[in-house]
């Protein structure tokens, strides 16, 4: 088959969903669908969204975060990012927001990078990614039950870290070879 050939896939069709769970960031749901001629039970997890941001330092280096992830019980490095505040919160104000408040930075202007899916198989968690430069000294504004540290890294470093799996997290895995792809001097 040639590779750019399309192929048609049957149709899917939801017949119901039902919500089970509301938690403080996601809603998980039941769906009924006929796929493939059967009816199937299928996971949904929505999300509202969420922002992301790779802050440049005037010298080159990538601000990131340290800070511990309950799911995986362990400290993550990752990009700054947060989840929208409400649905229709513009992801750029979030993205701005979550650079002040986790890194203690601010600038004028966001460069809009990529957006991505992070889980497609079962959850619709859309995030945009964006670069800051000329960052600003404030102050971290962090959540009471956040502890975030920050760290300077040399982009190389941290794709050093991604094919070695030491960063696995799944946006900053995206956004840090994306940038690398785009800024590479």
């Amino acid at each position: 088959m040639d590779s750019n050939q399309k192929q048609t896939i049957p149709p899917v069709i939801r017949k119901d969903r039902q919500l089970k769970y509301t938690g403080t960031i996601l809603k998980m749901y039941e769906d009924t669908v006929i796929a493939n001629g059967h009816e199937a039970h299928w996971d949904f997890i929505h999300h509202d969204g969420a922002a992301a941001v790779i802050p440049v330092t005037d010298d080159g280096k990538l601000l990131m975060v340290r800070q511990y992830r309950n799911a995986l019980d362990r400290e993550t490095l990752e990009i700054p990012a947060g989840k929208l505040d409400d649905p229709k919160e513009p992801k750029i104000e979030c993205a701005s927001r979550e650079l002040e408040e986790e890194t203690g930075f601010y600038c004028e202007h966001l460069e809009y990078l990529m957006s991505l899916n992070t889980t497609v198989a079962f959850c619709d968690e859309a995030i945009d990614v964006f670069v800051a430069r000329n960052l600003v000294p404030s102050k971290q504004h962090l959540d009471q039950d956040e502890v975030i540290y920050v760290e300077a890294w040399s982009l190389e470093d941290l794709e050093e870290m991604i094919f070695s799996g030491k960063i696995t997290d799944a946006k900053t895995v995206a956004a840090i070879t994306a940038y690398g792809r785009k800024y590479r001097k």
